[in-house]
C-alpha cells in the first residue's frame, strides 16, 4: 500500500481514538476505516513506535479497548490535540502556498516552535503528513519586498486605528503618490496582500496592493471607520475589486461543460443544462477584467450572452488580441 495513504489512515485512527471518551476496539477500527484487523494492529504498533501514547485496557467483560493519552502536548498553552497538530500539519503545504512574504517567515517558526514539543520519532511522523496533501503556489506578487517594519506598521494601524501616511507607486499614475489613509483591513486575495483603507482626500474606502507601498508612518491620532467593511470585500468580484455586482450568463460548449459543472466559481452561480450538452451558467458579479479574462480564458468554447455590453467587450479583446498575431 503506498505510504500516503498509510499516512492518512494512521492519523484517522489517531482522530478515532482521540474523540472516544472510552477508548475503541481494534475490531472496531477495522471497521471504521475499512481494512483488517491485523492492519490496524500494525497501524498502532507504528504510532507507538512514533511517540504517540497509546495504550490498551480490559473492561469487566474482557474487552480490550485502545485510548489515546490527550495530556502528551500538555506544555502547548494553546491546547492541540494530537489530531488536531496532525492535521497542521497536513495542511503546513496549503499554509506555506498561500502565505505571502511577510509572514513566511513567521509560519516557519511557529512550526519550529510546536516541534520542540515533540520527540524526535513523532516530529518524522508529522513530518510525513505534508508529503499527503502538496499544494502548488498560484501567480503571487512578485518580489514581495515591503519591508517588515512596514508590514508591522500597516498591522499596527488596522489593529489601533492610527492615521497613516505611505508612499505608493501607483500603476494607473505610472508614478508614486503619497497618501493620508485610514488602515481598515489587510485582506489576501489573487496571491496578493492588499490593503483596504479609507482615504480622507477621496472619501472613499481604496485599495492598495501591498507589495506596491514604498514606506509608511503612523501618525498620533486615531481615527473612527467612516465605511463598514463587509466579511467579503471582494465577494462580488472573480478577482479583486469592490464593484457593485449584475446579472451575467455564459454559454459554455459541451467540451468544456464537465469542467465548468465540476468547480464553484461564484458563490451566486446557477447552472442550466440543455439537451446539446451546452451549458448555461449565470452569476452575479461585478462587470471587471477578472470577469472578462475568466471569460477569454476559455477560448472558444465560452460565448457571452448576457448583458450585451459585456459581450462586445469580450469581443473586442478578442479581435485585439487577434491583431496582435
Amino acid at each position: 500500500m503506498p505510504r500516503n495513504q498509510e499516512v492518512i489512515r494512521q492519523w484517522r485512527v489517531l482522530h478515532a481514538l482521540e474523540s472516544s471518551r472510552h477508548g475503541v476496539t481494534i475490531t472496531a477500527l477495522a471497521a471504521e476505516l475499512d481494512v483488517t484487523t491485523r492492519t490496524i494492529r500494525r497501524d498502532l504498533a507504528a504510532l507507538q513506535e512514533a511517540g504517540f501514547p497509546l495504550f490498551d485496557e480490559r473492561d469487566d467483560e474482557g474487552r480490550v479497548s485502545w485510548r489515546l493519552d490527550g495530556h502528551v502536548l500538555g506544555g502547548l498553552e494553546t491546547g492541540f490535540t494530537l489530531p488536531e497538530l496532525c492535521a497542521l500539519y497536513l495542511s503546513r503545504n496549503l499554509l506555506e502556498a498561500v502565505a505571502s512574504t511577510p509572514f513566511q517567515r513567521d509560519l516557519g517558526l511557529a512550526f519550529a516552535r510546536l516541534e520542540k514539543l515533540l520527540s524526535p520519532r513523532m516530529r518524522q511522523f508529522l513530518d510525513e503528513l505534508p508529503a499527503v496533501l502538496s499544494a502548488k503556489p498560484g501567480p503571487r506578487a512578485r518580489g514581495g519586498d515591503t519591508a517588515p517594519d512596514a508590514m508591522a506598521k500597516l498591522l499596527d494601524a488596522t489593529l489601533h486605528r492610527r492615521v497613516a501616511t505611505m508612499r505608493y507607486h501607483s500603476v494607473s499614475s505610472g508614478g508614486v503618490k503619497d497618501y493620508e489613509l485610514h488602515p481598515y483591513r489587510l485582506e489576501f486575495a489573487q496571491g496578493g496582500l492588499y490593503l483596504l483603507a479609507y482615504v480622507p482626500a477621496y472619501k472613499d474606502v481604496r485599495t492598495f496592493a501591498v507589495d506596491r507601498i514604498v514606506s509608511v508612518s503612523l501618525e498620533k491620532q486615531t481615527f473612527t471607520p467612516k465605511q463598514p467593511l463587509g466579511k467579503d470585500v471582494f465577494a462580488n468580484s472573480l478577482g479583486v475589486n469592490t464593484g457593485p455586482p449584475a446579472h451575467v450568463e455564459v454559454e459554455f460548449a459541451p467540451k468544456v461543460a464537465p469542467y465548468v459543472r465540476a468547480r464553484v466559481w461564484h458563490t451566486s452561480q446557477q447552472m442550466r443544462e440543455h439537451p446539446d450538452g451546452t451549458l448555461r451558467l449565470s452569476m452575479e458579479v461585478c462587470h471587471d477584467w477578472a470577469l472578462r479574462s475568466w471569460i477569454l480564458s476559455w477560448g472558444p468554447f465560452a460565448r457571452v450572452v448576457s448583458p450585451a455590453g459585456l459581450a462586445r467587450e469580450v469581443r473586442a479583446d478578442l479581435q485585439s488580441a487577434s491583431d496582435r498575431y
